[in-house]
């Protein structure tokens, strides 16, 4: 994924989940952020982030926020990609190269199927998949996890999954890590504990469990390498 025009500026503040105030050159600027979940640990007042202009000169806010520069006691700041919108156009880019299915799959995005819509459903001529994806920023001692608070959404979109896989039909969860330099991933169980007995479930129903992480700098974002992927408690 390519952004055009990115400056970097200083966070201060979120007033709300949409709207953050940075200061740019000296000067402040209300922003928007592509990611309505808490971030709490990624935006702490002072933070190095990144700014992308925004497609529309029409907007009320100039800039949207994409990517921040994360402190690590005793290791180098992690950049972290934080919009929300990156993971599905980053996974259809890899897709389109030939991974997980052959070149000349047909990709197609938000299909509906049951009660749920996937983000893509890929089909050849010997299979039907549905592909969901999570976007992963939540980072501690090396390890991601996801995700800061509970998601029953999430839960929805597993249940759904191992639905397909038990219509015949392969189901595949897949975990963007939008950050490069993480050992292994896990869920939140702290945070969520269904949603890792949800994982395990789709584990044992056959559902494509899969973790990968990003190579990030402040205006591109390119999927990379496969991330173990824990699931056990």
């Amino acid at each position: 994924m390519q952004y055009t025009t990115v400056v970097s500026a200083i966070f201060l503040e979120r007033p709300n989940r949409f709207i953050a105030i940075v200061k740019i050159d000296g000067n402040l600027e209300q922003v928007h952020v592509k990611n309505t979940d808490r971030c709490q640990e990624l935006l702490i007042p002072g933070c190095c982030v990144y700014l992308a202009l925004a497609a529309h000169s029409n907007r009320k806010t100039r800039y949207d926020l994409i990517a921040v520069k994360k402190g690590r006691p005793h290791q180098p700041p992690l950049l972290i990609n934080m919009d929300a919108q990156c993971p599905n156009v980053a996974m259809r880019a890899w897709l389109q190269k030939g991974n997980l299915f052959p070149i000349g799959a047909e990709i197609r995005p938000e299909v509906r199927y049951r009660n749920s819509r996937f983000d893509f459903q890929i089909t050849n001529e010997s299979q039907r998949a549905f592909l969901e994806v999570k976007g992963v920023t939540l980072e501690k001692d090396d390890i991601a996890y996801f995700l800061d608070a509970p998601t029953q959404r999430g839960i929805k979109h597993i249940r759904e999954l191992i639905a397909c896989q038990e219509d015949g039909y392969q189901a595949y969860l897949f975990f963007v890590i939008q950050m490069k330099g993480v050992v292994q991933f896990r869920p939140n169980n702290k945070a969520h504990p269904a949603f890792g007995e949800a994982l395990r479930q789709a584990k044992q129903a056959g559902v494509h469990l899969l973790a990968y992480d990003c190579v990030v700098t402040p205006d591109t974002v390119t999927l990379d390498t496969p991330v173990p992927l824990i699931i056990e408690e």
